[in-house]
């Protein structure tokens, strides 16, 4: 009677009641091996795309003597013929990049273009058959779902870290002080050396290019979602460039004085108070001077230096554009015409 029984049925499966204590369950198991296959499969149908990037800096002078300056991150291949994708921070000001493949192939590699605005830069190697990393698409991600994030840090080859995806739509500030949107939050740890290579789902399809990390806290990192990525990867096979529209207005967001509100009769709460407007530019052929609030473009309101910022793509470049904004108590319409900002 006192004795415990050896196995319990549960279903058509039997379970050892016995097997030492933290063992854990064979369906327990089951799940982990699961888990760890998907990983293992991510990192071998991914892991040969992802290269170690070596960037070189021209000398500069220290105490006096003049030092060569380096650098170094990680990217991944997109086409069989050489173009990789990486972070614009991990190439910028570079006189020279190599890149390592983890079969040991080195290769020089040459800037197609950069853009600091969300972090990317497009380089490419003098190769014909590269294994390549497949973009996946990053609107199509679920808060929970498995986050693989491999690269390079201090040029250990694949290194792989995993997780989940912990939010979407996050926005970032770009070392060009502009917001990045479109920003995916994962608690897939990033190393130094990790920035630029592929965050890849179950799937191992990339959905990320992984860009930052918060000194300090534990398991928050950034990436950028892909689908930006692959907007971006054109405009600069197109133009070596990501084109933006510019009116020459810069300024602070800032909340509207109510009484400003009420007299002009708008609904939002804030707006872009401009602080300076360049001489030459569109906005001051227009009329646009420094303390007019600007609260909207072509019927869109506008609440603040970032909102204006995504509304100025390649496609008001050249275009007449309607510029709503209040001086005083008296709402303005301004007609100017966007330049492409070089």
């Amino acid at each position: 009677m006192g004795d415990r029984p050896l196995f319990i049925a549960a279903g058509a499966d039997a379970v050892a009641a016995d097997s030492g204590p933290g063992a854990a369950a064979p369906a327990d198991a089951a799940l982990l091996d699961a888990y760890s296959r998907t990983v293992v499969d991510v990192v071998a149908r991914v892991g040969p795309a992802v290269g170690f990037i070596a960037a070189r800096h021209a000398p500069s002078a220290r105490d006096g003597r003049r030092r060569a300056a380096g650098g170094s991150g990680s990217g991944f291949a997109f086409t069989p013929d050489g173009y990789m994708l990486t972070n614009s921070h991990v190439v910028q000001g570079a006189s020279g990049l190599r890149v390592t493949f983890p079969d040991g192939r080195e290769f020089d590699a040459a800037l197609i273009g950069a853009d600091p605005d969300t972090d990317l830069a497009v380089i490419r190697v003098g190769a014909s058959d590269l294994p390549v990393a497949v973009f996946g698409q990053s609107r199509a991600l679920r808060v929970g779902q498995i986050a693989v994030a491999i690269g390079n840090p201090l040029g250990f080859q694949n290194t792989v870290t995993a997780g989940v995806v912990s939010a979407l739509g996050r926005s970032l500030r770009a070392s060009s002080g502009r917001l990045m949107d479109d920003v995916i939050q994962t608690d897939a740890a990033l190393n130094p050396g990790n920035s630029g290579g592929p965050l890849v789902d179950s799937r191992a399809q990339v959905v990320g290019v992984n860009t930052a990390m918060i000194p300090g806290a534990q398991a928050i990192c950034f990436a950028t979602g892909i689908d930006t990525a692959r907007w971006v990867v054109g405009q600069l096979l197109a133009h070596g460039r990501v084109r933006r529209a510019f009116i020459g207005a810069s300024g602070v967001s800032a909340p509207l004085p109510r009484l400003l509100q009420r007299a002009a009769g708008l609904d939002q709460a804030a707006g872009m108070r401009v602080a300076e407007v360049q001489p030459g530019s569109p906005a001051r052929l227009a009329g646009v001077e420094p303390g007019d609030w600007i609260v909207g473009l072509d019927g869109t309101p506008v609440d603040g230096v970032d909102a204006l910022l995504r509304l100025l793509d390649a496609q008001r470049i050249g275009k007449l554009c309607v510029v709503r904004a209040l001086r005083g108590s008296r709402l303005l319409h301004f007609t100017l015409t966007p330049v492409e900002k070089r």
